[in-house]
C-alpha cells in the first residue's frame, strides 16, 4: 500500500506517523489487503485538530473520513472509523456480488412480493423444487447414488415423506419423520 502523509501547518513526528499506520493497518486487515493507496491530510487550526483520510481500493473504490478533535489520536480515531463503516460496507457487497455470482436467488413470500433477506448472514435460497415421489428405499439410493447428492420421496411402505442423503463418511442417510 503506498502512503502520502501531507501535514499543512504541522510537523509530522514518528509518534503521529505511527497513530496513523496502526490506523491503517487495522483498515487493511478488513479490507483483506485489497487497498491499494491511502492520503492523510493532517490540518491544524488554533486548538482544532482535523484529519482527512482517502483511501483507494481495488475497483476503484474512494472511502474518504474525516475527523476533529482537540488531539490527533482523536482526529485520526474518528476519520478512520468513518473509513471502517465504510469499508464493511464494500466488504458486504463485494462477497454478496460473489453469491450472485453463483446463480443463488431469494424466496419471494406469497402476498406481498418482498424478498426473504434476514440480512448477509442468513438467507433462503431455493435451488429447484423436487417432485416427491412415491418410492422404496432402495430405489431412492440408486437416485442418490447416480446422481443426486439427496432425494426427497414418499415411502412406499409407510406414505411418510423421507429423505435419503450422502454422508461426508460415503454411506447414506435416512431421515424419517415419527
Amino acid at each position: 500500500m503506498r502512503l502520502e502523509i501531507t501535514g499543512r501547518h504541522v510537523d509530522i513526528t514518528p509518534d503521529i506517523r505511527e497513530l496513523i499506520d496502526k490506523r491503517l493497518v487495522r483498515l487493511g486487515r478488513l479490507l483483506n489487503d485489497s487497498v491499494i493507496s491511502a492520503q492523510v491530510i493532517l490540518t491544524k487550526e488554533k486548538y482544532r485538530h482535523r484529519t482527512e483520510i482517502v483511501v483507494h481500493a481495488r475497483g476503484d473504490r474512494m472511502l474518504r473520513g474525516r475527523g476533529e478533535g482537540t488531539g490527533w489520536p482523536a482526529s485520526l480515531r474518528q476519520s478512520s472509523e468513518k473509513i471502517e463503516q465504510q469499508a464493511q460496507k464494500v466488504k458486504w457487497k463485494w462477497a454478496e456480488r460473489k453469491r450472485k455470482g453463483a446463480g443463488a436467488r431469494t424466496v419471494e413470500v406469497p402476498g406481498n412480493g418482498d424478498a426473504v433477506n434476514a440480512g448477509p448472514t442468513a438467507r433462503i435460497v431455493r435451488a429447484r423444487r423436487y417432485p416427491v415421489k412415491p418410492m422404496s428405499v432402495e430405489d431412492a439410493a440408486l437416485q442418490v447414488n447416480a446422481r443426486e447428492s439427496f432425494v426427497v420421496f414418499r415411502n412406499a411402505d409407510t406414505d411418510a415423506i423421507s429423505i435419503l442423503y450422502r454422508r461426508k463418511d460415503g454411506n447414506l442417510g435416512l431421515i424419517e419423520p415419527d
